[in-house]
Order: structure tokens, then C-alpha cells, then sequence
């Protein structure tokens, strides 16, 4: 079941620090909360000294409350001249508080105004999993994990630099401060890793000495006598030189393009290999295409997937704008029909066990779902308000604009082949002459990744999709991007988008009559009788070719090869080639899937924490399915 999110109730104390019912604590001290912040967390982890100089520092903090530890931290590194290239900060929050409260909140320290207004300007819905920002033009990572702790921090993917222990007090919050908690921060430490909280309690002190923390007492802030710092083992001699930064995609559609642009932001040169003659021409060549989660009353990988690569979607699309480079799309809302008064009642449970705020996800009668569209429907459904349509073309061009001279565009080369020669791969064209090397390959190239024998082991299947293009004039119904068993998109540029099939391993490219007709049902399914009103309109639209992936979930991270693997073998056990990777298995979500699993995979590659949970990265995995092969031919012995 779904972890459901209780956003933090405001509340003051007598003397008005902002207090927490649930759990009958302040959220700081009574005065100089930031003097707090930069005496017991900055100081106390040797901040800014230890950070100086170096390509990353990662801080995680164990409650993010109101955002004071963040916001100092953030003005410490600003205020800088020798900080880290990048920060990352990662904080944990079973409670965090609704935006409209932060503001109430942060009008007490004007002197962090402006970096309290563009922290809540990204401020992400509240909803379970993990979100993450990115501000000062991507060199400061907010990593937010609204969840609870004792379970968020085993789902963590980081090698933390600097603890800040901030929960409520021990006795008031017990599990934040337990000896499972304080294992799973030793987890995540990296060497010489350092942690300050305000808490001197000898229990948490036990506890994060058998974890393997070294613990001292030091003089605290305020009315507190002391404070707690800690250490965990010794500290590296220097930074572990970094393998190149370089890549080569193959593939200049929505994978291709959004991994390029999250590779080079971090500093990387990436080259771009594409067959046709400009980006986005293949399976991301449409007109437009839904943006939406997809969620599930039990809140399955799926649900939590495409919940994540929606919310980062859209954080994407708006920082795409705000550095210049806006993409065609509206955030209509997405309206999500029931296709019967039986699934529209399970609808309906999906929102009333996980109660998502009402700027994420509301239920909608028929009366409601009627007056959104703009047409007489005949059920109600979900209403997806931040959702919309987008066209790839344009996102795929605003990402390699993004991308800037780190990316270098090679259009119109086929790679034929693949060969690993010493410690770099070699890209041959069709008559076996060497086209480019470098250490590292990414495989984006849609349905095209099936030719090549590096590839063997993914086990992508080909699905052809037709979309209908139909005469739409601005402002006609519907109005919203509406879906049941296919969608219809508002009118765009004179059209509108209806569909789309789905057949698997049919490559005919021309436009079919009879899928013509499979989508103008399907959109009488949708808005019943809207067919009608399209007159004698000629059959237009597109085909494209998509790879789908057999479990509906994207692949993606390093490519595994061929080995007797037994039965109960781990994902961390599997073989892979070096240097070569793939982002594939989008099929019909690559609006959805790319700019979570870019992020994913370049902080993979970079060494930065993921953005995903654990389990998560695992469930889209290139090798999982090398290990349900193994599961089903060597089944596990009896005991």
C-alpha cells in the first residue's frame, strides 16, 4: 500500500516557535534558529572547510521541517568563494508542510527571502517518494523524501558526506533516533564521513557508536550546554580520480536527448549520434503525446514510476522555460475516464485510501468530468490538474538547445556496429570503418537497438503505433487531454491527436485504414458520438515504431551479459558489459519515463545520489531479465 503523506499542521508554541502537535515538540530553538542551524549543522560537520575544493559534497538531513538547515546551508555555499562545484543536499520528511505554510513560516527570517522564494517555487505536491530540485542553475540538488525515515533512508542510493541529525528529540521521536536508524546512516556514510545534531542523549550516542560513528561532545548553541558531533572512519588522502567524462548516445529522440542534457549540465562532453537528419524524427516524432501517472491501489512499481517520471517531467519542462528554451506544451489537465461503473469505483478507493492533495489528483464526477472536457461524457473518473500534452519534437529540441557546446550533434550516421577495443568502444559504420570511440556508449536509439549484437540481451519487443490526426478548431471540446483505453488531445495547430494502436512486431510503416477506424472508436469511447462531427475528414496522422519492454517498465542502466546465473542470484551479482549502457523499453511513456531515467542513469554515471529509490532503480534494471531467465530454468532445489 501507498505510504499516504499527512502534511504537518501549523501550529505555535506559547512563546511562538512554530511547534509540532503530533509529536509535542518545536521544530528549533526558541531563539536564533538560523544561528542554530549554521552553529550545531554547518560548524559542527566542518562546514564550509570541508566542502571546499571538492567536485561534490552530499549533506543528508534526517528531518527537513521547516527548511532552515537548508536554506543556511544554501546561503553558506553561495556565500563562498571556494565551495564544491555541486552541492546535494538529501533530507527526509514524514510531514512536510503545505507551500502555503512554508511562506507563512519563512516571513520570520527575511534575511533568507530570496532563497526561501525559490525554494517554494519548486516546491513538489505531496506525494510519497522522492523529488528532487535543482537550484543556482544546477549546481545545488535539493533531494527531498517525504516518507518516513526508518524506511526512506534503506531506499536510499548516496555516499553522504555530512550528516545533519535534526528529527524531533528522542523521547518524543523515538524511531528517528534508533539503533536500526543510525546502522542505515553507516550505510550511507562515506569515508570520513561527519554528523553534528543537537541531541547529547547517551542512548543515541550508544547507538551511533556500535554503527561505527566516533562521537564527542562539544559546546552547544543557546541554552544548550552541548551538542554531538561524529565521524565515521578516516577520510580518503584525496578524491579518487574520476574515469573521463565522455559519452556517445546513440539516439536523438526523447531518451537520447534528455540523457545528453542531464550529462552535460554535470560537466560531461557527449556526442550525439542520430540517423536521421535531426533529432526527434522516430517514435518521438508526434504531435503530441500525454504526460500523466498512472496510479494503482496498491501503489505498485508502475504507479510509483510513473508518478515519479510525471512530477520530474514537469519540474523538466518549466526549467527548460526558465533558462530560455520552452517547449510546446499545456497543462490542460489530464482526465482519466473509467471505462465502467466497476473500474470507476476502484477509481475511486485509489483516492479515497491514499488521499493525494487536489492539486495532483481528485476524483471527478460525470457531471464535473462533462463540464472539463467540454462534452457530454458518461461516467466520471480521475483529474490529473498539473498534467497535460507536450510535443516530443520540441522537448527533444529543447534539451540539446539546453545542452549547449558541451554537446557535439552528429546527424544522418548510421552505426552499424559496435567492438570493444582495449578500454573504449569503437562505433563502426556499414563498411566496417571506425566512425568515433570513447569509453563510454549509451544505447537510445529506439527500436533501432534491436540490430546491434551488444544489445542481444535486452529482449525488446517492437510495437508500430498509429496516431489519427483530426480537424479541430482552437477552443473546440475537448479542452483537456481526455484518455479511456486510448486519448484524445485539445486542438493543436488546427488538429487534434486521437489513438493510438499498439501492434507488436508489425513494422509497416503506412498510415491503415482499419487503425484509422480502431481510433475513431476509441474516441467514441471517450466522448461518446464525437466521430460524428468530423464530417468526411480524409484519414491522416502518423506511424511510429516504439520499444516495449516485456513488464511495461523501462530499461535502463548498464547492459548485462550472457552467464550461467543461478537462481537465487542479486542484480549486484549480474555481469556487465563495461562502458556500455541502454535506455530503452519506454514503449508508449517516453513523455513519462525520460527525464527521470536521464536523471537516474547521469547520476549513475557521475556518482551522485539517485533520484529514484532502490527498489525502483532495480525494477527498471536491464539485467533483471537475464535473472527471471535464470529463476525459470533453474528453479531453486528443495531443501
Amino acid at each position: 500500500m501507498i505510504e499516504r503523506i499527512t502534511p504537518a499542521s501549523l501550529a505555535f508554541a506559547d512563546d511562538g516557535t512554530p511547534y509540532s502537535e503530533h509529536f509535542g515538540d518545536v521544530y528549533h530553538a526558541q531563539q536564533g534558529a538560523i544561528g542554530q542551524s549554521r552553529h550545531v549543522f554547518l560548524a559542527g560537520n566542518s562546514l564550509p572547510q570541508r566542502w571546499q575544493g571538492r567536485e561534490r559534497f552530499v549533506i543528508l538531513e534526517t528531518g527537513f521541517g521547516l527548511g532552515l538547515n537548508f536554506l543556511a546551508t544554501w546561503a553558506a555555499w553561495r556565500e563562498d568563494p571556494a565551495r564544491c562545484a555541486r552541492l546535494h543536499f538529501v533530507s527526509i520528511e514524514k510531514h512536510p508542510f503545505t507551500v502555503d505554510d512554508l511562506a507563512t513560516l519563512h516571513r520570520r527570517w527575511p534575511e533568507l527571502a530570496p532563497l526561501a522564494e525559490r525554494l517554494r517555487a519548486q516546491w513538489p505536491p505531496l506525494m510519497p517518494g522522492v523529488h528532487r530540485l535543482w537550484l543556482e542553475d544546477g549546481r545545488v540538488a535539493l533531494t527531498l523524501c517525504f516518507g518516513d525515515a526508518t524506511t526512506a533512508l534503506g531506499k536510499l542510493d548516496a555516499r553522504v558526506d555530512a550528516f545533519y541529525l535534526d528529527g524531533f528529540s528522542p523521547a518524543q521521536n523515538p524511531e528517528l533516533w534508533s539503533a536500526k536508524l543510525c546502522h542505515q546512516l553507516a550505510a550511507l556514510a562515506a569515508p570520513g564521513a561527519t554528523l553534528a545534531t543537537w541531541s547529547v542523549s547517551g542512548t543515541v550516542r550508544r547507538h551511533l557508536s556500535h554503527a561505527g560513528f566516533t562521537v564527542d561532545k562539544a559546546p552547544g548553541f543557546g541554552g544548550k550546554r552541548q551538542m554531538l558531533r561524529g565521524r565515521f572512519g578516516d577520510a580518503p588522502s584525496a578524491d579518487t580520480p574520476a574515469p573521463p567524462r565522455e559519452a556517445i548516445i546513440l539516439g536523438a529522440g526523447l531518451a537520447g536527448t534528455s540523457l545528453a542534457h542531464r550529462l552535460v549540465s554535470r560537466g560531461w562532453s557527449v556526442q550525439l549520434f542520430e540517423a536521421a537528419d535531426g533529432p526527434g524524427q522516430g517514435a518521438s516524432g508526434n504531435l503530441a503525446g500525454v504526460l500523466r501517472p498512472l496510479p494503482s491501489l496498491d501503489d505498485n512499481r508502475l504507479a510509483r514510476l510513473t508518478r515519479a517520471g510525471t512530477l520530474a517531467g514537469v519540474r523538466h519542462l518549466n526549467a527548460l522555460a526558465h533558462a530560455g528554451h520552452p517547449v510546446r506544451w499545456a497543462p490542460t489537465g489530464v482526465l482519466h475516464l473509467a471505462r465502467d461503473p466497476a473500474h470507476e469505483q476502484r477509481q475511486r478507493q485509489v483516492v479515497e485510501a491514499q488521499l493525494p492533495p487536489a492539486d495532483y489528483l481528485r476524483q471527478v464526477e460525470r457531471a464535473e468530468a462533462s463540464d472539463l472536457a467540454g462534452w457530454p461524457l458518461d461516467t466520471g473518473g480521475w483529474w490529473f490538474p498539473g498534467s497535460g500534452w507536450v510535443q516530443p519534437p520540441s522537448l527533444c529540441a529543447a534539451n540539446i538547445a539546453a545542452a549547449g557546446p558541451g554537446l557535439t550533434l552528429r546527424y544522418g550516421v548510421r552505426v552499424a556496429q559496435l567492438k570493444r577495443v582495449g578500454e573504449r568502444w569503437q562505433l563502426l559504420d556499414d563498411d566496417g570503418l571506425v566512425i568515433a570511440d570513447s569509453a563510454c556508449v549509451i544505447l537510445a536509439n529506439g527500436a533501432d537497438i534491436r540490430r546491434l549484437d551488444v544489445a542481444a540481451t535486452l529482449p525488446v519487443r517492437v510495437a508500430r503505433g498509429q496516431v489519427s490526426h483530426l480537424p479541430a478548431a482552437e477552443g473546440s471540446a475537448p479542452r483537456v487531454v481526455v484518455c479511456r483505453l486510448g486519448y484524445v488531445s485539445p486542438a493543436i495547430d488546427g488538429l487534434r491527436c486521437a489513438g493510438a494502436t499498439f501492434l507488436v512486431d508489425d513494422d509497416e510503416p503506412a498510415l491503415r485504414e482499419s487503425e484509422h477506424a480502431d481510433n475513431l472508436a476509441k474516441l467514441d469511447f471517450i466522448l461518446p458520438g464525437f466521430s460524428r462531427t468530423l464530417g468526411d475528414a480524409p484519414m491522416a496522422g502518423r506511424v511510429g515504431f516504439r520499444p516495449a519492454s516485456p513488464d511495461r517498465l523501462p530499461m535502463v542502466g548498464a547492459i548485462a551479459t550472457p552467464a550461467e546465473y543461478p537462481a537465487d542470484a542479486r542484480l549486484d551479482q549480474v555481469a556487465r558489459a563495461p562502458g556500455l549502457y541502454a535506455v530503452s523499453g519506454f514503449g508508449a511513456r517516453g513523455l513519462v519515463w525520460s527525464a527521470i531515467v536521464a536523471e537516474t542513469l547521469a547520476s549513475q554515471l557521475d556518482g551522485d545520489p539517485l533520484p529514484l529509490e532502490r527498489d525502483l532503480v532495480e525494477a527498471i534494471d536491464p539485467g533483471r531479465f537475464l535473472l527471471r531467465r535464470a529463476r525459470r530454468e533453474r528453479p531453486p532445489a528443495d531443501d
